[in-house]
């Protein structure tokens, strides 16, 4: 494999953490929006795909408000 920069073992660059909080979506969902944060790291960073860690939490309906209602009773 043909690196751009150095593999992470020998950068002195933290890896990027990416958290998303999100309400719940599905798996393919989750998978595009994983693929394409890891992309923009890759594109802008120059940073190895595999560097790259995204976190996601979501958060049910019922748990998460906007103005002062739960968006489960929007």
């Amino acid at each position: 494999m043909e690196w751009r920069h150095k593999p992470p073992s020998e950068r002195k660059d933290p890896m990027p953490v990416v958290t998303v909080l999100q309400g719940p979506r599905t798996p393919e969902l989750k998978r595009e929006l994983v693929q394409r944060v890891t992309d923009a790291f890759v594109d802008s960073l120059g940073v190895p795909a595999e560097s790259v860690q995204v976190w996601i939490q979501e958060t049910p309906p019922e748990s998460w408000a906007v103005g002062g209602t739960l968006t489960a009773d929007k």
